[in-house]
């Protein structure tokens, strides 16, 4: 209709999907919005990590506070990290960590009765909450090999003995890292390549190949029928502009023109198995819809508080 104007949202479309891993296109918005959701998915996506750790025995080589980082560092399945308190908000528990709504507690107990060598790992942590364990990274459930056994805490020799409590709790990245549910979040603006079709047929076949050759990475080839330059994976270039180079090296410039799209964006999430990298992604937009309302509601509060000065300043006048 004529006079009325659309508002249009951002649209999200999923090309890989792993567990640990997820793949998508972000369009129809800006670097802004783009770069907040990236920064939102390391550092305030909550998870739960041990927090607190008290060593009743150790007689292993490593101490004690190298033992109470390796802890951790540890991941934990998070899954209902965004329903729990956080501990400093909790006001139904005496901190001592036994509460179900912002802790969930941990004890190990392991000695080494024998002349081999014993491998403390996570899958040794037992937990009080069996929705909140260390993250098993085994392929499939039995499997004992040397690739699928948990993450190593200490190796314990004969004699030695490590006994431990620890607290599990709620927290995001911008505490610390042991929080963050990312491995790694990256994004890159779509590149749009267009090759001057015109100009690159002025070029002789061991010219094209050389061209094609300077990218570092595989974004055009040449067809073996046609012998013409295609693009095989517009998202492989890394914005180097070496094919442009080139290009002007040869006395061709123009022969190819290649922008970023300025509001499509290729995310790539890697999870550290806390969570799903998709359950990720979820809750970082909740967090950022959460952050955005808050600054709504904080900015009402002002032109209320401004609306109600600027009335009694009219009555007193």
């Amino acid at each position: 209709m004529e006079g009325v104007s659309y508002q249009r949202y951002p649209r999200v479309k999923i090309r890989e999907m792993r567990d640990d891993y997820v793949k998508f296109e972000l369009r129809d918005t800006d670097s802004s919005v783009a770069n907040a959701l990236r920064r939102v998915m390391i550092a305030e996506v909550p998870t739960i990590a041990i927090d607190l750790v008290e060593i009743e025995v150790n007689s292993s080589v490593l101490n004690d506070e190298f033992i109470a980082h390796r802890l951790g560092l540890i991941p934990l399945t998070s899954d209902r990290a965004m329903s729990m308190r956080f501990s400093r908000d909790c006001d139904a528990c005496d901190g001592d960590g036994q509460c179900e709504y912002c802790s969930v507690e941990f004890h190990l107990r392991a000695r080494c009765i024998g002349d081999q060598t014993l491998d403390v790992t996570s899958k040794d942590l037992i937990s009080s909450d069996h929705t909140v364990t260390p993250v098993d990274f085994s392929d499939s459930p039995g499997d004992d090999s040397s690739d699928n056994r948990g993450i190593i805490i200490v190796k314990l020799r004969r004699g030695q003995e490590l006994r431990l409590r620890a607290i599990a709790r709620k927290g995001i990245g911008k505490d610390h890292a042991k929080w963050s549910p990312a491995a790694t979040v990256t994004f890159m603006y779509e590149p749009e390549i267009h090759i001057n079709e015109d100009l690159m047929e002025t070029l002789s076949l061991e010219e094209k190949k050389s061209w094609v050759d300077s990218s570092p990475t595989k974004v055009f080839d040449i067809d073996p029928n046609t012998h013409q330059v295609v693009v095989v994976d517009p998202e492989a270039y890394t914005y180097d502009d070496e094919v442009i180079k080139k290009a002007e090296a040869m006395g061709k410039s123009g022969l190819v023109e290649i922008y970023a799209k300025e509001d499509s964006f290729i995310f790539t999430v890697e999870s550290t198995g806390a969570i799903k990298a998709s359950q990720l992604v979820f809750n970082a937009i909740e967090v950022l819809k959460q952050k955005l309302d808050a600054v709504r509601l904080s900015e009402d509060a002002v032109e209320a508080d401004d609306f109600g000065e600027l009335g009694a300043h009219m009555r007193g006048g």
